[in-house]
């Protein structure tokens, strides 16, 4: 597995605070199948981390795990919220993508009305970046807006849904439209958003199980991720599997585009 989005940087945002506490949890991610991990902290108004302090971090981490024999690859990356996008200049912008490619991954706000959301996140495509949608299922403005999410994946955004939403860790409401979101075929990439080795655990095989999207699992957690960190301008098309047994979310809530 290839977890695009994990939070085990220490003392940089909500994640670990030590060093023996990030790697606590990539030997839990190693445990859970993980090879390659894409370090995200939150680049925020209140993490305003830069991306030479990430890359810092990331080869001191790097050290310590192969010091150790921990079998785990660290890559930089960081979860940048929208709100302070437009505030960082283009060459950061560009040092904060997933593995130094050219994908950004974008957290949308929680509050429920976000004015121009799809405006902003075409807007940050527009400058020449690909845009990996951070847990969009947990974004009330896509709640109350499921067109809009669909707009921006017609127009190349792509989604990454966090693997405990799948089994409701983050409410029903969340659990139901990420599901829905993968019988629509709008779910491109599941992450684990790991902040701990307990609380916020990596890993996704288990959830991908539960949920009943194992058909998908290699799509979702290697063959999609690999082209991003690889820097391919789009994602691998979608394998051709029935998913039926996916949990008991509703077909849909809205009429798909197309």
């Amino acid at each position: 597995m290839i977890d695009l989005h994990c939070h085990v940087l220490p003392g940089i945002d909500d994640g670990p605070t030590t060093i023996e506490s990030s790697l606590a949890l990539a030997r839990a991610a190693v445990a859970a199948g993980t090879r390659t991990l894409v370090a995200t902290p939150h680049v925020s108004w209140r993490y305003p981390n830069s991306a030479q302090d990430i890359a810092q971090l990331v080869a001191e981490l790097n050290e310590r795990l192969l010091a150790e024999e921990v079998a785990l690859e660290v890559r930089a990356g960081a979860e940048i919220a929208l709100t302070r996008a437009a505030d960082i200049s283009p060459k950061e912008l560009a040092g904060l993508g997933l593995g130094g490619g050219p994908w950004l991954l974008v957290e949308p706000p929680f509050s429920p009305i976000a004015s121009g959301l799809d405006a902003q996140l075409l807007a940050l495509q527009g400058q020449g970046h690909r845009i990996v949608l951070a847990h969009p299922e947990r974004c009330p403005a896509f709640h109350r807006d499921p067109e809009m999410l669909a707009g921006l994946v017609d127009q190349g955004v792509i989604t990454s849904i966090t693997a405990g939403s799948l089994v409701g860790q983050f409410g029903e409401r969340a659990r139901r439209f990420a599901l829905s979101l993968a019988q629509q075929g709008m779910m491109h990439n599941v992450a684990s958003d790991a902040h701990d080795e307990i609380q916020r655990a990596p890993g996704a095989s288990d959830q991908l199980e539960r949920c009943g999207l194992s058909p998908l699992a290699e799509w979702l957690t290697c063959a999609v991720p690999a082209a991003i960190l690889e820097g391919r301008d789009t994602i691998p098309p979608r394998p051709s599997v029935s998913l039926e047994n996916v949990g008991s979310a509703p077909r849909s809530w809205w009429h798909p585009r197309g």
